[in-house]
C-alpha cells in the first residue's frame, strides 16, 4: 500500500493573533488528540508559555486528514513563534516546510510582524495561504483586512480564507486548501538519506532527540547514522513523529518530519542545521542548513554564589540544545567573579533564558545590564569587536567608534502619528518612508473608514536606543495599538563615550556603559541618583561617582546608618559621650577603607532605565 501524501506546513503570523488556537482547532479537526486530553494552547507546553501567552518554542506535530475526494493525506503543522525576538525560530521552521498559513487577526489588521513573516517565507520561496482570524468578534473587519493583504502584499481576494479558531469555524475549508495549495515535498525516497535538524531537546535516557525533516531516503530505528558537521556516527535508538508527544515509528520516509533518538550524550554533537546521513555509505552532499542567528544584545551571566558555577555552566550547555540562537563565553569580572558573557536575540529572549535558568535549573544568578555590539577602530588601524563595555579600550587609542543600526517598521493609527515620530526622533532616528496601508473609506464591522487608517513609518535608528524602553514608551504614546518590526542595517560611526560608575571608590566593571557623548553627563547623574536609592545604607559613607575617562561627571553619597552609641549614657560627663562619639567615628573610617559595599541586583538592572526620567 502507498504511503499517503505528505503536506509540510507552518504557521506563521504577529504575536497574539490566534496561531495557537488555530493549532488547536486543528488538532482536533484531524482526531489528533482524543478530547478528554485536549486543553487550550496545547502545543505550548512550556510553562512561560502559558504564563506570557506566548509562543517561545516551535513545536511540530503530525496530523492525518482525508480530503473531500476520500485521498488520505498526513500534514505536518510546525506552530512559530510570533515575537521579533524568536524570528530565528521562525526561519528555521519555514526550512522544514513547503507552505506557510499567514495569519491575520480580522480585528487589528497587517502588524509590523505580519510582513516580516511574509518576507522571511518567500525568501524560503513557500507557497503562502493567507488566513483571516477571529471573524467572531464584534470588532472584527474582515473585508477590510483582506483589502490590506490584497495592497500590501498582493493577495488575489479568491485566495482569502476567513475562520475563526476560538470557534471553529471556517477550519474545514482551511484543510482542504492546505491539501490543494501546499505543494508536496520535494526529494526522493531512492536517494541516500539526508535528513535537516531544524531541533533537539534532551532526555535522559534517549540522549539528544533531534528534530529532523527527512528531506532524501528514510531513516529506521537501529540504522547506523552520521552527523555531517560534527562528523560524529551513532546508532538510532528510535524514529518516530510528534503526536504532539513522541510516537516511534517503523521508519521515516522523504518528506516526513519527526525525530531521531540518538543515544547521543554529549550535547554539543548534533546541531541545528546540520546534515543527518547513512554512515559509512558515499556522503552525499549536505543540505544548506541555516544562516547563524545574530546576537543583538549581549550581558554578563554570574552565579549569585560563586560555588554554582559549574552548575550554571552544565545548565547552559543543556539550555543551548533546545535553543540554539544563545551564544555564550566564559569571562571573569572584579566585582561579581567568574560567569558568562552571553548574546541574545533581544530583551525578551534575555528575560526568557533567566527564567528558564533559575526555574528549570534551580540557579539563583545575577544579569548585568545589555549592551550591544560596537566596532572600535584603533589608531594603529585594527579593528575590535566590543561586546563589553568594560572592554572599551583607553580613548587615546581609539579612532572611531561604530555602533549598530536597525532598520525598524512601525504600523501604528494615523492620529499617532505624531507621537511615533517624536518617540523615535528623541532617540537620534532618522526618517525614511510613510505609506498608508489602507485607503480611506474603507472599513468592517468595528467602525467608520477614517478611524480605519492605518500608516507604515520607517526608521533608521541605532539598535542601543530602542534596546530597553524604547517598546514600552511606544505602546504608551499609541495606546497599544502600535506593533514593531526591526532588522539590522549595518554599522554607523557615532560620538560614543564609556561611563564608568565607582562605588566607594572602586570602578565596578559591570556597570559600565556605552553612552553618546552629549548626553553622558546627564545620564552618570541620573544612575547614581537610581544607584544611591538602591544601594542598602552602610555604617560608613558610600560615594557613587560617575567618570568619564577619568572626569568625574556627577557623584551621589549612601549616607551612613547612625547607630546611636549614647543611649545607655544617662547623666554624667559630656566627655563621656565625647568619647564614645569619637570611637564610633574612627570604627567607621576603618571600616571604609577596608569594607565590601554589596550590590542587589536592582543596581545592575538600574543601567537598563540610564535613558529613563
Amino acid at each position: 500500500m502507498p504511503a499517503p501524501p505528505v503536506r509540510n506546513f507552518c504557521i506563521v503570523a504577529h504575536i497574539d493573533h490566534g496561531k495557537s488556537t488555530l493549532s488547536d482547532r486543528l488538532l482536533e479537526a484531524t482526531g489528533t488528540v482524543d478530547p478528554r486530553d485536549m486543553s487550550a494552547q496545547l502545543l505550548d507546553s512550556m510553562a512561560l508559555e502559558r504564563e506570557k501567552g506566548i509562543t517561545i518554542k516551535a513545536r511540530a506535530v503530525r496530523m492525518q486528514h482525508t480530503a473531500r475526494d476520500g485521498q488520505q493525506y498526513k500534514l505536518h503543522l510546525i506552530d512559530t513563534p510570533g515575537h521579533v525576538d524568536f524570528s530565528y525560530e521562525v526561519s528555521r521552521s519555514l526550512a522544514a516546510a513547503e507552505g506557510a498559513l499567514l495569519v491575520v487577526d480580522a480585528a487589528e489588521g497587517i502588524q509590523a510582524q505580519t510582513l516580516a513573516n511574509v518576507y522571511l517565507a518567500l525568501e524560503q520561496d513557500l507557497a503562502l495561504v493567507p488566513v483571516i482570524n477571529k471573524i467572531d468578534l464584534d470588532v472584527a473587519r474582515p473585508e477590510a483586512v483582506a483589502a490590506e493583504l490584497a495592497d500590501v502584499v498582493g493577495f488575489s481576494h479568491d485566495e482569502m480564507l476567513y475562520v475563526s479558531a476560538k470557534t471553529g469555524q471556517g477550519i474545514e475549508e482551511l484543510l482542504q486548501a492546505i491539501v490543494e495549495r501546499i505543494p508536496p515535498p520535494r526529494g526522493e525516497q531512492s536517494e541516500p538519506l539526508r535528513a535537516l535538524i531544524f531541533d533537539s531537546e534532551y532526555d535522559p535516557y534517549k540522549g539528544v532527540i533531534a528534530h529532523v525533516r527527512v528531506v532524501d531516503g528514510e531513516v529506521a530505528g537501529r540504522a547506523q547514522l552520521r552527523l555531517n558537521a560534527a562528523d560524529r556516527r551513532f546508532e538510532a535508538m528510535e524514529v518516530g513523529s510528534f503526536s504532539p508527544g513522541l510516537r516511534a515509528l517503523p521508519q521515516l520516509t522523504a518528506g516526513d518530519v519527526g525525530y531521531v533518538a540518538t543515544g547521543l550524550k554529549e550535547v554539543g554533537d548534533v546541531r541545528v542545521g546540520d546534515t543527518m546521513t547513512m554512515a559509512g555509505r558515499q556522503r552525499p552532499e549536505p543540505l544548506p542548513g541555516y544562516r547563524e542567528p545574530k546576537a543583538m544584545v549581549f550581558a554578563g551571566l554570574y552565579p549569585a554564589n560563586s560555588v554554582d558555577y559549574q552548575d550554571l555552566s552544565d545548565a547552559l550547555d543543556k539550555l543551548r540544545l533546545s535553543d540554539s540562537s544563545i551564544i555564550y563565553q566564559a569571562e571573569s569580572s572584579a566585582a561579581l567573579g567568574f560567569g558568562f558573557r552571553m548574546g541574545f536575540l533581544g530583551l525578551l529572549h534575555m528575560e526568557i533564558v533567566q527564567e528558564r535558568l533559575e526555574r528549570e535549573y534551580g540557579l539563583e544568578l545575577v544579569f548585568t545590564a545589555p549592551s550591544v555590539e560596537y566596532e572600535v577602530e584603533t589608531t594603529d588601524g585594527g579593528v575590535e569587536r566590543i561586546e563589553n563595555p568594560s572592554l572599551l579600550p583607553a580613548p587615546p587609542r581609539i579612532a572611531e567608534i561604530r555602533e549598530p543600526w536597525v532598520q525598524i517598521h512601525v504600523i501604528t493609527p494615523q492620529q499617532f502619528v505624531g507621537a511615533v515620530m517624536e518617540a523615535v526622533t528623541s532617540r537620534r532616528g532618522r526618517f525614511e518612508r510613510m505609506e498608508y496601508l489602507q485607503r480611506s473609506g474603507v472599513s468592517g464591522n468595528g467602525g467608520g473608514g477614517d478611524e480605519q487608517i492605518r500608516v507604515l513609518l520607517e526608521y533608521a535608528i541605532p539598535l542601543s536606543e530602542i534596546l530597553t524602553d524604547f517598546y514600552d514608551d511606544l505602546k504608551s504614546r499609541t495606546h497599544g495599538y502600535a506593533s514593531l518590526d526591526y532588522t539590522l542595517t549595518g554599522y554607523q560611526p557615532a560620538k560614543l563615550v564609556k561611563l564608568d560608575l565607582l562605588i566607594n571608590g572602586e570602578p565596578v566593571d559591570a556597570l559600565s556603559a556605552i553612552v553618546h557623548a552629549d548626553r553622558a553627563a546627564s545620564d552618570g547623574r541620573r544612575l547614581a541618583d537610581r544607584l544611591r536609592r538602591l544601594i542598602p545604607r552602610q555604617l560608613f559613607d558610600v560615594p557613587i561617582q560617575a567618570a568619564v575617562g577619568g572626569r568625574i561627571v556627577a557623584r551621589e553619597t549612601v549616607r551612613a546608618m547612625r547607630k546611636n552609641v549614647t543611649a545607655k549614657c544617662y547623666g554624667g560627663d559630656i566627655t563621656r559621650k565625647r568619647k564614645l562619639l569619637q570611637r564610633q567615628a574612627e570604627g567607621k573610617k576603618r571600616l571604609k577603607r577596608v569594607g565590601n559595599v554589596e550590590i542587589p541586583q536592582e543596581a545592575f538592572l538600574a543601567v537598563l532605565q540610564i535613558g529613563k526620567d
